[in-house]
């Protein structure tokens, strides 16, 4: 069986290690080779822990305890590296001192994936299977041959083209970012990455939208660009007298900051999650075909807290889901943004020394995590309320900002030079033409009233925004129909009536098929097992997609790692039981 795997970051690399896994099972039937097709220069790393998503300053929001199993613990690793290697990393790194539990630069991080890499490539060869690695390559097209059952890549290398014929495609090319505006617009920018294109010296305000970890990446860049930072016995931020007028203003939509890290008792992955499927399925099968976010609500959620902290679950058990948000959100709305940050450092200092989870933090991040996956089986009325009513709240709590960067944060907001501003969801940006030039302006309302602010330099901060059906890059697959946009049912006629009237959901979004009502969420359909599904709602066999941007409509959870882990180990059972499957039907099933 010939594999390829399209994209050669985390990603990749999870979804390499679970076909190495799984090996044996793979080539009980013939034998079994692997392409990895990287668009860089570097396997491993991707956007996030390279060059395109870091620089020196960017650090890890997850420790090293926190990571999936690889060759070696990121401890080990960094015990192995030269200590010249380090150096450039001092003094986030201690080599003498470093211990999993900690955070790392990103770039490092990056290092260790690669070296990774490079280890299951080596076992995998050991074991007598086939691998071919093309770096600087860009995979423009993907088809089926229906008939012969193959699937082709056309192959962009060096200026070369070509084609590649396999067996199965696991997609896996990670984030996209827009550069729609920021080509046109000077003082634009569409997003934070790659960071370099924001190492500016800016004497003047910036102001970025968002005030998660995508804004933490682009503060942690400027502020170091425009001033710098003084330890002693409380970080202090003093501006570079060449950058007097340096301000950066955050807007966000509720105001609101991320949380703070805290320690992790179990961090949730593949092999822990807080509803088993067997639960999820027997839900869904007694509910209609339906997911209900109130059963998760419930069982994945205030269930587990009355055994982990029997004191919050008194708290809360009698609140339904708004009323828990609700309640959350106005605790967080109350205070100051900033006040409450420190607040919770402090509490997140306790948490890490003394080992002690926040339970209803880490419990709300295996909500989060174990409803990503059956979320496709949501109604549309769910989903609506989970994207208006839950995300919200889970954005801020699980995005768990390293503690370094709460620091820094505060301490450019203790210098005068940080303001957050509530914006709620009218905050628009405008480019208006003044003569020859093009200039940014920033309409919000708030408190003061209406604000229309001209912008020398703006960062959309917002994250990785999901891609649309009509974006996917491989023209191929939608011609010939072998790929379908992703839609959820309304449960009942009458709540899809009342969501269009409301402006829950857009007119278009909104489709009637025999008297049932359909809502269209972003980019493709794909089955539980991440297979592609075609136009008859037939899932392949030989295709999947693990790329965030294109299945964020039935995956809204954008969980880094984790997600990788997860989404590669049901693809590769996927594989190995349809081969099984085709073995059998064509007769040839006896194993080697």
């Amino acid at each position: 069986m010939r594999i390829a795997i399209v994209g050669g970051g985390p990603a990749g690399l999870l979804a390499f290690k679970r076909l190495l896994e799984s090996s044996h099972g793979l080539r009980a039937y013939g034998d079994l080779s692997v392409t990895i097709i990287e668009s860089g220069d570097r396997l491993g790393c991707g956007m996030p822990y390279g060059p395109q998503g870091a620089r020196l300053e960017h650090v890890t929001n997850v420790s090293g305890d926190e990571l999936p199993s690889f060759v070696q613990s990121l401890s080990e690793w960094v015990a192995q590296q030269p200590r010249a290697k380090l150096a450039q990393y001092l003094p986030q790194i201690d080599p003498d001192g470093f211990h999993d539990k900690q955070v790392v630069p990103r770039l490092l991080f990056g290092w260790y994936l690669s070296d990774q890499f490079d280890l299951y490539i080596n076992q995998a060869r050991e074991l007598g299977i086939a691998v071919d690695i093309i770096k600087q390559g860009n995979v423009e097209d993907i088809d089926i041959d229906v008939d012969q059952g193959t699937v082709s890549l056309s192959l962009k290398q060096n200026g070369s083209s070509s084609r590649i014929q396999v067996d199965r495609v696991i997609v896996c090319t990670g984030h996209s970012w827009s550069q729609s505006r920021e080509k046109n617009v000077p003082g634009y920018f569409d997003s934070p990455y790659p960071p370099d294109k924001i190492a500016l010296r800016t004497d003047h305000t910036v102001h970025l939208r968002g005030s998660s970890l995508t804004a933490m990446d682009a503060l942690r860049t400027l502020m170091r660009c425009n001033g710098r930072f003084v330890d002693d016995e409380h970080t202090k931020y003093e501006v570079d007298p060449e950058s007097p007028n340096f301000k950066i203003v955050m807007h966000s939509r509720q105001g609101l900051l991320p949380c703070v890290r805290v320690h992790m008792e179990e961090p949730h992955t593949a092999s822990d999650p807080v509803l088993s499927a067997r639960q999820v399925q027997d839900h869904i099968d007694a509910n209609g075909g339906f997911l209900s976010l109130d059963y998760l609500f419930e069982n994945g959620f205030k269930e587990p807290l009355r055994h982990s902290d029997p004191r919050a679950w008194r708290l809360i058990s009698d609140m339904d889901l708004e009323q828990f948000v609700g309640k959350m959100m106005d605790h967080r709305q109350d205070m100051d943004a900033f006040d409450l940050m420190r607040k919770e450092y402090a509490e997140a200092e306790d948490s890490i020394e003394q080992e002690r989870p926040v339970y209803w933090k880490e419990l709300l991040a295996g909500l989060s995590f174990a409803m990503n996956y059956p979320a496709k089986h949501m109604s549309a009325e769910d989903m609506l309320r989970l994207k208006k009513i839950l995300q919200p709240l889970i954005s801020v709590v699980i995005a768990f900002v390293p503690q370094s960067s709460c620091r820094e944060l505060l301490a450019l907001q203790e210098a005068g030079r940080l303001t957050l501003v509530a914006d709620g969801d009218h905050g628009k940006v405008s480019i208006e033409q003044e003569g020859h030039k093009k200039v940014i302006y920033y309409d919000w309302s708030d408190d003061d009233g209406q604000h229309h602010e001209r912008c020398e330099t703006f960062i959309d901060c917002t994250g990785q925004r999901p891609m649309s059906f009509d974006q996917f890059p491989f023209p191929s697959l939608i011609k010939n129909e072998l790929v379908s946009p992703a839609y959820l049912d309304f449960a009942s006629t009458s709540s899809a009536r009342d969501a269009l009237a409301n402006g829950d959901v857009d007119p278009e979004d909104l489709v009637e098929v025999d008297g049932q009502y359909k809502m269209r969420v972003p980019g493709l359909a794909i089955s539980d097992d991440f297979a592609i599904v075609d136009r008859q709602g037939k899932a392949s066999d030989r295709v999947y997609i693990m790329a965030v941007p294109y299945i964020s409509g039935y995956n809204p959870d954008y969980s880094g790692l984790d997600f990788c882990e997860k989404a590669s180990q049901m693809i590769v059972d996927n594989i190995v039981k349809t081969s099984k499957d085709q073995a059998c039907a064509s007769g040839l099933a006896r194993p080697r």
